[in-house]
């Protein structure tokens, strides 16, 4: 199941975060910050009583710029990323987006094929990004009418 997070989700997100990122990991208050903040969606996958991934995007006026996709191993390579980039990306277009951006390793070819599987093409190349060699792959997908829209 797919949702909004909240702040009773918090030890969860910091684990999970510990987990795939360790020492870059967001800190539990930068967590709480990202769940207060009205231009940002933040959704939890939960199985059960287990946290197993989450989404955060920001969206302003009609852009959404995915910041986050963490999945914890157990639960990689289920569909788990391509349920939260998918919900995010209709929840974004709930809130007014148009298109979605993204920043993404260019030899991380697992990221790489969640994002085409979901239209993300690449715009543009960020030399060293990620540190000395490490560039980042700018990617951008159209996302479909708001399903809130009311016909004119």
């Amino acid at each position: 199941m797919i949702r909004p997070a909240d702040a009773g989700d918090l030890a969860a997100l910091a684990e999970l975060e510990r987990e795939a990122f360790g020492q870059g990991a967001w800190s539990a208050t930068t967590l709480r910050e990202e769940l207060s903040l009205p231009d940002r969606v933040v959704l939890v996958d939960e199985r059960g009583d287990v946290t197993t991934g989450y989404v955060d995007v920001g969206v302003v006026a009609d852009v959404a710029d995915l910041h986050r996709v963490v999945v914890g191993a157990a639960h990689r390579r289920h569909g788990v990323a391509s349920g939260l980039v998918g919900a995010a990306g209709t929840t974004a277009a709930d809130r007014g987006a148009t298109r979605m951006l993204l920043e993404v390793a260019d030899d991380n070819a697992p990221a790489l094929a969640l994002y085409a599987a979901h239209g993300f093409e690449p715009i543009a190349r960020r030399r060293g990004y990620y540190g000395p060699g490490r560039d980042a792959l700018v990617l951008e997908t159209s996302l479909p009418a708001s399903s809130t829209e009311q016909p004119r």
